[in-house]
């Protein structure tokens, strides 16, 4: 059974999440983007083991800290998709331009492909490209426990923005509508800021991508 907690990092209070098999004992953090302290805090009190660490997409406020994260625990970092190269690099340019301690460069061990899987002690979660917000942004889904989470996709009531460069707004409406809307009204997601919601709820409510629009 996957089981979750969410850490806020940054000063754009971006949630972290920290992912776990009950069962092993296993865990991830996904998207580290700072305030290392405070996640390797959360993991102590969890009582897990990292075994590593995955991204949905390289912007600073989420993928900051991911390569002091895993030189200190030694774990491989898988995400996100390869497109995402291109924000990944710049991450030092982005630490300097959004104000963040220095950061360090990092490429990952794995790149991820929509329809790949990735395992977390014995939970298997599926990934789902979905572009947009970002060229390689992904989301991971546990079909068992019904949760997703999301990066900046979609969050309760507002969308991913699609205004830095190469974004794309069709891209990430259509990601949307067609890749997660389709996992069942019924699954919680954890966005990559503010509160949980639902895929129903979004999916009946939501003025970006709600039905009727």
């Amino acid at each position: 059974m996957l089981e979750y907690r969410i850490i806020p990092v940054t000063p754009f209070a971006q949630n972290c999440s920290l992912l776990w098999c009950s069962e092993t004992r296993k865990a991830a953090v996904v998207d580290p983007g700072g305030d290392i302290d405070r996640i390797e805090a959360a993991i102590a009190e969890a009582g897990v083991e990292l075994e590593k660490i995955l991204l949905t997409h390289g912007h600073i406020d989420h993928a900051g800290a991911t390569a002091e994260l895993a030189r200190r625990h030694a774990v491989p970092i898988e995400g996100p998709q390869e497109e995402e190269r291109f924000w990944i690099d710049a991450l030092e340019d982005q630490s300097r331009m959004f104000g963040f301690p220095p950061v360090e460069g990092f490429t990952p061990d794995r790149w991820l492909n929509d329809g790949d899987e990735v395992s977390v002690g014995a939970v298997t979660l599926q990934v789902l490209h979905c572009p947009g917000h970002t060229p390689g942004h992904v989301v991971f889904f546990d079909p068992a426990s019904r949760l997703a989470v999301v990066g900046d996709v979609l969050f309760a009531g507002s969308i991913g923005r699609t205004d830095f460069p190469r974004g794309d707004h069709g891209a990430l409406v259509t990601a949307i509508r067609t890749k997660l809307w389709p996992l069942g009204d019924d699954v919680r997601f954890i966005p990559g800021h503010g509160p949980m919601s639902t895929f129903g709820t979004e999916r009946a409510s939501n003025p970006f991508v709600g039905e009727g629009r």
